[in-house]
């Protein structure tokens, strides 16, 4: 795209707009001469047998009030950007406005962050202030995925409870933040075996957590989970160094039942957490962290 929306186009907008305000302006010389066309001041054209379309000239003030708006949209363009490229003499951007509020909100809660400095992600998760401004950050960016309550929805994680993939604590809540996540589950139903040893396998997976299951796949299933155990470890504990999840709680990220873990099985999964880093400052990080820390901390495990 960027090929696309080269210098050329630029100039091409500028000249459709210039073009446009001059046709205009054309448009209203040509319609100010009066152009006798019947001696009696009518165009000729009659309907309704006697109504006649007259041919008086447009009114001073109309005419005044047209050419007011041609030059004001002149200026406008002069001085904010609309011809192409052309950034106009005040230098005006939507994303230079932005910043510019956003840095003047920023000042504005300097003195409130600044009660923050000295204190911890664990000390700000008792602090009712802190904890409000956490909630209203939360609330306003990652509240799309996770939900207001924080409790997410289908893969998007559960942020109250304690289940963390990858770790857990506050420095990797702010990495994770700062920088995004990626979580891979790669393809294994040919790792596994047959169909009938992948439906196997999901039977021994909800074994491991007590769900409900097929007892006799189950038992076949536990052979074949070894292609599993790489990640999951021998007894499905799950491995947080590579963020492969726990299979023996009842914790569900993609979805739970013997259907969804053999499309899990088959197909994999790719998760991804955006970073967030640049939408927030250094001390809004610092008050966000605590926010979900504090969030896991005060709620059980969820059993889904």
């Amino acid at each position: 795209m960027s090929d696309f929306f080269s210098n050329g186009w630029s100039l091409y907008v500028a000249g459709i707009v210039i073009g446009g305000l001059l046709f205009c302006l054309a448009m209203l010389i040509i319609a100010s001469k009066r152009t006798v066309m019947a001696n009696d001041n009518t165009t000729g054209h009659v309907w309704d047998e006697d109504l006649k379309e007259m041919n008086n000239p447009l009114p001073r003030w109309w005419m005044g009030l047209f050419v007011i708006t041609v030059v004001f949209a002149g200026v406008y363009l002069a001085i904010y950007p609309g011809l192409g490229s052309n950034a106009g003499t005040l230098k005006w951007s939507a994303v230079g406005q932005l910043e510019a509020e956003q840095a003047k909100a920023r000042q504005a809660m300097e003195s409130v962050y600044a009660e923050f400095a000295n204190k911890t992600p664990e000390q700000l998760g008792k602090d009712a202030k802190a904890m409000a401004i956490g909630e209203r950050l939360f609330v306003n960016n990652c509240a799309q995925c996770h939900g207001a309550d924080a409790r997410g929805s289908k893969s998007f994680p559960n942020l109250a409870d304690a289940d963390w993939l990858g770790g857990s604590g506050a420095e990797y809540i702010h990495k994770t933040i700062a920088e995004g996540r990626t979580g891979v589950m790669p393809p294994m139903g040919a790792a596994v075996g047959s169909a009938d040893d992948v439906k196997n396998v999901a039977n021994y997976v909800l074994s491991l957590s007590n769900s409900p299951h097929n007892s006799v796949a189950a038992q076949l299933g536990k052979a074949k989970f070894g292609a599993c155990a790489a990640c999951h470890g021998a007894t499905g504990a799950g491995n947080p160094a590579l963020g492969a999840p726990n299979l023996t709680d009842k914790v569900w990220l993609h979805g739970w039942g013997e259907a969804a873990i053999i499309k899990m099985i088959n197909e994999g999964k790719t998760n991804v957490m955006p970073a967030q880093g640049a939408r927030f400052t250094p001390e809004q990080m610092k008050v966000l962290t605590a926010y979900v820390l504090n969030l896991s901390q005060r709620t059980a495990p969820a059993a889904q």
